[in-house]
């Protein structure tokens, strides 16, 4: 297993990552990653801390004392067509040049032509979930775009059959992402990511600075009417990576770059040690503060992947998730 794990930006939060990975030889854990700069383009998070290129070098040379890889997150789903003109492309060249230079592994994007661009550096082309991978043949096509590794659409974390006709389709390595607790084929999703990847970036001077988040009240909304709807969402129990190794995917990642350092490195420590004996909810990057409504107990999911593997995802017909959130979802008074 090899574990890339969230990180805020600023350099403390990255060495207490490393020192506690180290202390508590976490070895699954192989690389970080963190948000570029808001000026070049915006990613599909906020951004708290933005490193400018001085930091990335001595943040990236910092992780590599320590044999851990470093990725810059460039995965705006939108950039409004200026990567398109001839100043967004001289940026974006010049960008990836310094990200280059400062030694970083790893860029992570969602757009098809940064995958292209890309190939002109010898840093890894990461497809972020965010292009939507979903299918072998979209594998395929962002493959001979240039990708090294493919972050697969959540939403098909639980399509098993899918996944394995993925891994077999590629020879670049196929990702998935654990923890996020998005729901299961949302409607919102892209309207959400196309409002972040704007809101996050400061190179569109139309862009406003603060929107209220419609999409995030919806999402929050429908959950707390229907918490079935928590169990339906994507997310991979610590217990359960062994099943995805088992089709062939060895590379995991961890979301969250938004959270608490501590909060990060408690997902790092529980999905390392593949166990985890509390509040499910607990662990998911959204909608984190359903922790407080509800609990989840994680042991009492045991054995529920085997559905899923074999689930052909009709739930007006089925009905498992209904019956399995009243035996292991409770409110908390």
């Amino acid at each position: 297993m090899r574990l890339m794990v969230p990180h805020p930006g600023h350099f403390d939060a990255l060495k207490e990552i490393i020192e506690v990975k180290e202390s508590e030889s976490l070895n699954a854990v192989e690389e970080v990653y963190m948000g570029g700069s808001p000026e070049v383009m915006g990613s599909g998070r906020g951004v708290l801390h933005a490193p400018l290129i001085d930091e990335i070098r001595e943040q990236t040379e910092y992780a590599h004392q320590h044999g851990i890889k470093m990725n810059i997150a460039l995965n705006s789903p939108c950039t409004g067509g200026h990567h398109l003109t001839f100043e967004g492309y001289k940026m974006f060249e010049w960008y990836l040049e310094e990200l280059n230079k400062a030694c970083v592994d790893g860029v992570i994007v969602a757009e098809p032509y940064l995958v292209e661009l890309l190939r002109e550096f010898p840093m890894k082309t990461i497809v972020s979930c965010l292009a939507y991978v979903d299918a072998p043949q979209r594998a395929r096509f962002f493959e001979e775009l240039g990708a090294d590794v493919i972050t697969v659409d959540t939403n098909i974390n639980r399509h098993f059959p899918t996944l394995e006709a993925m891994v077999k389709a590629v020879n670049c390595d196929i990702r998935v992402i654990v923890n996020e607790g998005c729901l299961y084929k949302c409607p919102f999703r892209y309207s959400h990511y196309n409002l972040a990847s704007h809101l996050s970036s400061l190179n569109q001077p139309r862009t406003p600075l603060f929107a209220p988040d419609f999409y995030f009240d919806k999402c929050i909304n429908i959950r707390l009417r229907d918490p079935t709807q928590i169990i339906k969402s994507a997310w991979i129990r610590p217990e359960d990576l062994r099943e995805y190794e088992a089709i062939g995917i060895n590379s995991f990642k961890l979301s969250g770059r938004t959270k608490a350092v501590n909060w990060i490195i408690n997902c790092m420590r529980v999905y390392s040690r593949r166990s985890y004996d509390g509040n499910l909810l607990e662990l998911l990057d959204c909608p984190q503060m359903l922790r407080y409504v509800f609990y989840i107990d994680n042991k009492k999911l045991e054995g529920s992947i085997e559905q899923w593997k074999k689930c052909d995802k009709h739930c007006h017909e089925c009905g498992y998730c209904d019956k399995l959130t009243a035996e292991v979802l409770s409110t908390i008074k």
